[in-house]
């Protein structure tokens, strides 16, 4: 048969997205370098229900399957791979086709691509998909960024395969190529960052109420039926919840060891703040912790030579009931301050790459199937909404109400944890976040004199305009022209 689009890469995400499209009425070939992943996922698609999914045998012939212009998805290990992929595809492709990388990629690598392709006619799209297994089979995010008339061409396969929320699909054109990639990268890092500030919580509850899996499991589930409903808070109470089926003693989650993995994206994340001069600490905080808590050994050999605070009740008196409330309170706050920093990423790159993101769009799409989909993006979406140029997130009037709300109790949660020794690096960057951007004034006046001081970097006045630099000692000597000292500064 005559296909409507192909996707190259059979691993369980690229298998089940191919049976996604497919379940939807699209007609699709399959390839992969090994035979037997095309093998399993045209056994697949018959099992369920004769889907309208075949196989190749070859680039060639995969190529030869799919109606013109072609549409190739690729679902490959990021880097390399992609490259050799795209590489052999193009010998069969023509002027007008358009190839999608579905990856987890550094969206510099798409831009040197979606380059390279143009010269032969080719369209590439970069594009995000978030939900995992489950979200890819029965409808992920999407978030693509290429070609306007590329994307218009591909968009009634994507739209049909998304998640469905009440005010539409979760996917749509995101912008020029690169941008589908960097907002899937953001998203990422605010992944991290809600999954840290998710696991300090439960480290208070865990080791500063004591309270069992069981106990957890409850509370958790409570929590996602109001204003923190999301994916996250729904699998957390499930796996505090799962006895061991291997001992068949206690729950699953205590036999996991506390080392964290990671792909890359959450770095990728921090590195373009960096670069962009956007603050994110919340973020930055979730990927220090991951780096600490891979270093288990030595995490191990330090827990016998540096101690804690070793505190008990009567030291620190801790009602059940208020700290239960606070770190709902606390976790809520938090994670606004966690969107609005990956936001601020995204609107200032935008801005920098003249990509012209709308960020409603981006909230709109995080709605369902991904990872990060919460109630809270409904707000955050009206709120992007009201005011398309917002300098930061937290300066929504509904959006600065709910925090300035909840401040008493997250100062009370991160009281409580250093007291107990308890380290919440997510959830104190964050409020450290808003305190510091909620002040008219900084101690940066005296950071500023310190450059001017050991480097004649100069500064401004509070009193008049200009620029200034002042001999503080007798050493110091004039330095000319000071408006040249501010040459090269970022």
């Amino acid at each position: 048969m005559s296909c409507d689009i192909g996707l190259y890469g059979l691993a369980v995400m690229g298998q089940n997205f191919a049976l996604n499209m497919a379940s939807h009425g699209f007609k699709v070939c399959v390839g992969n370098r090994s035979a037997s992943k095309v093998e399993l996922t045209v056994n697949r698609a018959k099992d369920e229900g004769n889907l309208p999914l075949v196989g190749s045998v070859n680039v060639e012939d995969f190529v030869s399957q799919l109606s013109k212009p072609r549409k190739i998805i690729i679902l490959v290990m990021a880097g390399k791979p992609v490259d050799e992929t795209i590489t052999n595809l193009s010998h069969y492709l023509e002027k007008g086709d358009v190839i999608v990388d579905g990856g987890n990629e550094w969206f510099h690598n798409t831009l040197r691509r979606a380059k390279s392709l143009e010269a032969k006619g080719i369209h590439f799209i970069g594009m995000g998909i978030s939900g995992g297994e489950e979200g890819a089979r029965n409808g992920p995010s999407l978030m693509p960024g290429g070609p306007k008339v590329a994307y218009d061409l591909i968009e009634p396969i994507l739209s049909k395969c998304a998640a469905q929320v009440h005010d539409g699909p979760c996917s749509g054109y995101l912008g020029p190529v690169g941008a589908g990639n960097y907002v899937k990268m953001v998203h990422n890092g605010i992944e991290y960052g809600d999954m840290q500030l998710i696991g300090e919580v439960y480290d208070i509850m865990r080791n500063v109420l004591k309270l069992s899996n069981s106990e957890m499991a409850a509370i958790f589930d409570e929590w996602n039926k109001g204003e923190l409903e999301s994916y996250l808070i729904e699998i957390t109470s499930k796996i505090l919840g799962k006895e061991d089926d291997l001992t068949s003693e206690g729950h699953v989650v205590d036999y996991v060891l506390d080392k964290t993995g990671m792909k890359g994206t959450g770095r990728w994340t921090i590195q373009e703040a960096a670069e962009r001069s956007v603050a994110a600490p919340t973020m930055a905080a979730a990927l220090d912790s991951r780096y600490i808590s891979a270093r288990k050994e030595e995490r191990v050999k330090a827990s016998t030579i540096l101690k804690g605070p070793e505190m008990t009740f009567a030291e620190i008196p801790v009602h059940k009931g208020q700290l239960i409330d606070d770190l709902k309170s606390a976790l809520y706050a938090a994670k606004v301050c966690s969107y609005a920093q990956g936001l601020g990423i995204i609107k200032s790159s935008s801005d920098d790459m003249n990509w012209n993101i709308n960020l409603s769009e981006c909230a709109r799409l995080w709605k369902g199937g991904c990872i990060i989909r919460a109630a809270l993006l409904q707000k955050i979406q009206d709120a992007l909404a009201r005011d398309a140029k917002l300098p930061n997130l937290i300066l929504d009037p509904v959006i600065a109400s709910e925090i300035n709300e909840r401040t008493a109790a997250w100062r009370r949660v991160i009281v409580v944890a250093v007291g107990y020794g308890v380290a919440t690096p997510s959830l104190s960057a964050s409020l450290n976040y808003f305190d510091s951007y909620r002040r008219a004034s900084l101690p940066a006046n005296l950071t500023q004199a310190q450059r001017d001081f050991f480097g004649g970097h100069t500064y401004e006045r509070t009193d008049r305009d200009g620029v200034f630099h002042t001999a503080w000692t007798d050493a110091h000597k004039s330095i000319g022209d000071i408006t040249e000292r501010k040459a090269g500064e970022i």
